[in-house]
C-alpha cells in the first residue's frame, strides 16, 4: 500500500467519526457486523456499597483487523468513552493492555491485533442502596487493516445489582488473565531529557529483568517521532532509551516501556539529566552465547540445590524409604545400581514432569510457580493420606501385597518400588526451596522451554546425586551394612520422621482452610487409618480384605476431598492468621508499594507461603521476633507480606519480574533508592543492620514537645 492510500483512508475515517453522530444510531452497525465488536463485562455482577468493580471492554478483532492504543501513534484514533451512570457511580480511567508496534509506509501505528480488554473501575459511594444499577456506555473506536480504516461504535450496557457488605461477591476469573496483560507500575521514578533533538529516558531496572525487544510507548503527543527507531543501553540496573524528538514542552511525561510480549512496566518520567551510557543490549548472537552461558550456570544451581535438598526436612522422611532397600541389598552391586538408576530416573520424571506442566500453565496465561500444586488443599490432603499410610505400613500395622494404593508403589521391591520411591521425593521435596535453587528456576522464566525442561531434570540429578555415589562408587558402597535383624527395627523407627511429615502436613492443611474444616479432614484420615487396620488385622488372619479395603480408601479419600471449604472460606482463614504477627504486616500489592515509596517511607516486603520450609524458618528465626518488630518500628519501616500459599498471579508476576519462579523473597527498599534482594536465608542482624542508621537517627533528633 502507498503512502497516500494511507493518508486517504485516514482522511476518511476522520471524516466518518466527525460526522457519525448526525447519522443517528439508524447508522450504527450491529455487534455482528463490526470488524472490532466489543463486549462489556463485568468482574462481578453484585458490588457492594463503598467498594470498586471493574469492567472489561472485551475487543475481538477480526482477522486481519486490529485497534489501537489510547495514544494511536502517527495515525489511528484511540478509543472513546461517554459514560450515563446512576448518582453516586463514577468511573475511572481507562486501563489499556502493553500495545504492539504496526510500521506502514514510514507510520508508525500502536495497535492490538489480538483480542485484547480495556479495564475501568466504577467506584459505588457509600450512599447507594441496595438494588439494580444499570451502567451503560457509547464507545466509538478505530478499526483498520494494512490497507483500510472503518470507524465502529456502539453502545454498550450491563445491569449490576447493589448488594448488602454481608453478601457474598463472586468474581469472573478471566480478569485475571485481562490484568495480566496491563503494564505493571515501575514503583520507580524514571527520568528523561531532550537535547540536540535527541530524547533520552533513563528507566531504573533491575539487570535481573530479563528484556526481549524492548520498546517505549509515550501518552503524550509531540514529544518523540513515532517512526524514529529506539536504541536501547544497559547501565547497571539502568535502561537507557534514546530516539528522535519532537518536542521539548513537558516537564512529566507518562508511557509504557515494554519488555516482552505483552510484558511491560507503567512509568512515569520527569525532566532530568540524562546520558547515553552504558553497553548496547545484546545483539541476537550474543544473546544465544548469554543464554548458552545463562543454561550452564543454572543447570549448575539445579544439580547443586538438587544435593542439598537431601538436607531438607521435608525430604528426609522420603529417603528413609530409599535407606530401607539399600540396607536390604546389602553389598550387592547389581541390585543396589539397578534401584539407583531406578530412583533417579522416578525423581528425574517427576521433577521434569512438573517442570513441563509449570511451563504450560504460563503459556495458558496463568501465573503460577514452582510448588504450584501444593496451592491446592486438596493435594494436600491426598499426599497427607498418603504420606500416614507409609508411615503406618513402616510401623507395622499392615502390608501391601494386594491393596492398590499409592504407599504399595513405594514399598514394592526391585527397581519399581525404587522408580516409585523417587517419584515421591520429587513430589514432595517441591515446597523446599534451598540454596542455589531461586537462580536457578528462576532462570526457567526467560530460556527457552527444552533448555527450562533441562534445568527442571538437572534439579532431579541433584536430588538423586547421594544414591547414585552410593551405587557407583564402591568404596562408598562397601561402608552400607550388611542386611540383618536390626532391619525391622530400623524400620519401624523410620515411621517416626514419616508421622512427624503428616504433622507437618496437618499444619499446613490447617493453616489453609481453618480449624473448623481441618476437624471433618481428620476424621476421614482416621477413617483411612481404621480402614488400613482393619486390613492389616485380616493379614494377620490369613484373610483376602484387600477388595474391599481398596473401594472403602477410595471412598474415604473422595469424602476428604469432598468436604474440604471453598476459596472464601479460605480467604478469610488466611486473614483470621495474619492476625497474631509479632511483626505486623499489610498485604502485598504494587499499587500499595508504589503509594508507600512515593512517601518516601522505607518498606520491607517479603513473599512466602505456608508450605515453604524455608519460608517458616526464616519467619521464626527472623521476621516475627520482636528484636526484628522493635528496630522496624523505630525506622517507621512499612511492612508488606506476599502470601503465596494459595493462587495470586499478581504476586507470581511480581516474583518472575524479580527473576524468581517460588518463593522466599526478600526485598528492603530505602527511600530513595533501588530495592535491595536480602538472602534466601535470613538472621535477626540481617534484618535489622538495615534500619540501623535509622534508628540511631531517629534517636539522636529532638524530641519535639
Amino acid at each position: 500500500m502507498t503512502f497516500d492510500f494511507r493518508i486517504f483512508s485516514l482522511l476518511l475515517a476522520f471524516a466518518a467519526l466527525v460526522f457519525a453522530p448526525a447519522a443517528g444510531a439508524q447508522n450504527r452497525l450491529g455487534n455482528s457486523e463490526l470488524n472490532v465488536p466489543a463486549t462489556l463485562m463485568a468482574e462481578s455482577r453484585n458490588v457492594q456499597p463503598g467498594q470498586t468493580v471493574t469492567l472489561a471492554f472485551l475487543m475481538e478483532p477480526k482477522p486481519t483487523w486490529h485497534g489501537y492504543w489510547e495514544n494511536p501513534g502517527d495515525a489511528g484514533i484511540g478509543m472513546s468513552f461517554d459514560w450515563t451512570l446512576p448518582s453516586g457511580v463514577t468511573a475511572g480511567e481507562p486501563q489499556f493492555p502493553v500495545p504492539s508496534t504496526l510500521l506502514i509506509s514510514g507510520i508508525m501505528n500502536y495497535v492490538y491485533k489480538g483480542d485484547y480488554a480495556i479495564l475501568v473501575n466504577l467506584t459505588v459511594a457509600d450512599t447507594v442502596r441496595p438494588g439494580p444499577l444499570p451502567i451503560s456506555v457509547k464507545s466509538e473506536w478505530l478499526s483498520c487493516t494494512d490497507e483500510i480504516c472503518v470507524p465502529e461504535q456502539d453502545e454498550l450496557s450491563i445491569t449490576l445489582q447493589v448488594v448488602g457488605k454481608d453478601t457474598a461477591v463472586a468474581l469472573d476469573k478471566r480478569f485475571n488473565d485481562f490484568r495480566a496483560a496491563l503494564a505493571r507500575p515501575l514503583g520507580s521514578e524514571a527520568t528523561f531529557a531532550v537535547s540536540d533533538d535527541l530524547f533520552r529516558l533513563s528507566v531504573p531496572l533491575p539487570a535481573s529483568v530479563a528484556i526481549d525487544e524492548p520498546y517505549f510507548f509515550i501518552k503524550q503527543d509531540g514529544i518523540v517521532d513515532y517512526a524514529a527507531p529506539q536504541k536501547f543501553n544497559r547501565d547497571g540496573d539502568r535502561l537507557i532509551m534514546e530516539t528522535a524528538a519532537r518536542g521539548d514542552q513537558l516537564d512529566s511525561i507518562t508511557g509504557i516501556l515494554k519488555i516482552g510480549n505483552h510484558n511491560g512496566f507503567l512509568l512515569t518520567a520527569t525532566k532530568g539529566e540524562v546520558s547515553m551510557t552504558g553497553l548496547p543490549l545484546a545483539s541476537d548472537g550474543a544473546k544465544q552465547e548469554g543464554g548458552a552461558s545463562l543454561l550452564l550456570l543454572a543447570l549448575g544451581g539445579a544439580v547443586l540445590g538438587g544435593l542439598l535438598l537431601n538436607l531438607m526436612p521435608c525430604v528426609f522422611p522420603i529417603l528413609s524409604l530409599k535407606a530401607i532397600s539399600l540396607a536390604k541389598a546389602g553389598g550387592n552391586q547389581g541390585e543396589v545400581r539397578r534401584d539407583a538408576l531406578a530412583y533417579t530416573a522416578g525423581v528425574v520424571l517427576v521433577a521434569t514432569a512438573l517442570g513441563a506442566i509449570l511451563l504450560g500453565l504460563r503459556a495458558s496465561g496463568a501465573a503460577v510457580g514452582w510448588a504450584f500444586q501444593l496451592q491446592d488443599p486438596r493435594i494436600i490432603f491426598v499426599l497427607l493420606t498418603l504420606v500416614t499410610a507409609i508411615g503406618l505400613n513402616l510401623a507395622g500395622l499392615f502390608e501391601l501385597p494386594n491393596i492398590n494404593i499409592g504407599s504399595k508403589l513405594t514399598q514394592k521391591s526391585g527397581a519399581s518400588g525404587s522408580f516409585w520411591t523417587g517419584a515421591l521425593a520429587a513430589f514432595v521435596a517441591t515446597p523446599c526451596t534451598g540454596p542455589f535453587m531461586a537462580a536457578a528456576l528462576g532462570a526457567t522464566i526467560i530460556l527457552p522451554p527444552i533448555a527450562a525442561l533441562v534445568i527442571f531434570a538437572g534439579l532431579g540429578v541433584g536430588l538423586a546425586l547421594p544414591f547414585l555415589l552410593i551405587a557407583f562408587v564402591p568404596a562408598i558402597r562397601n561402608r552400607l551394612p550388611k542386611p540383618g535383624h536390626w532391619l525391622d527395627g530400623f524400620r519401624k523407627a523410620m515411621a517416626i520422621p514419616m508421622f512427624l511429615t503428616a504433622i507437618g502436613l496437618i499444619w499446613l492443611l490447617g493453616r489453609q482452610i481453618g480449624t473448623d474444616a481441618l476437624g471433618l479432614s481428620l476424621v476421614f484420615l482416621l477413617t483411612v487409618a481404621l480402614i488400613l487396620w482393619w486390613f492389616g488385622g485380616g493379614q494377620m488372619r490369613g484373610m483376602s480384605r484387600g477388595a474391599i479395603a481398596s473401594v472403602a480408601m477410595a471412598i474415604a479419600v473422595f469424602g476428604g476431598i469432598v468436604a474440604l471449604p471453598g476459596e472464601e472460606a479460605m480467604t478469610s482463614q488466611k486473614l483470621a492468621n495474619l492476625s497474631n504477627e509479632t511483626l505486623p504486616s499489610e498485604p502485598f500489592s504494587e499499587a500499595r508499594l508504589s503509594e508507600l515509596r512515593a512517601s518516601d517511607q522505607p518498606v520491607f516486603a517479603y513473599f512466602t507461603a505456608d508450605w515453604c520450609i524455608t519460608c517458616k524458618a526464616n519467619e521464626a528465626a527472623a521476621i516475627q521476633r520482636a528484636e526484628t518488630a522493635n528496630a522496624f518500628q523505630a525506622a517507621k519501616v512499612a511492612v508488606l507480606m506476599g502470601d503465596w500459599t494459595r493462587p495470586n498471579p499478581d504476586i507470581s508476576r511480581f516474583l518472575e519480574k524479580h527473576g524468581r519462579a517460588g518463593v522466599p523473597l526478600y526485598l528492603y527498599y530505602a527511600p530513595g533508592e533501588e530495592p535491595v534482594v536480602l538472602p534466601q536465608i535470613l538472621t535477626v542482624a540481617t534484618l535489622t543492620d538495615l534500619v540501623d542508621d535509622m534508628v540511631q537517627t531517629a534517636k539522636l533528633a529532638p524530641n519535639p514537645q
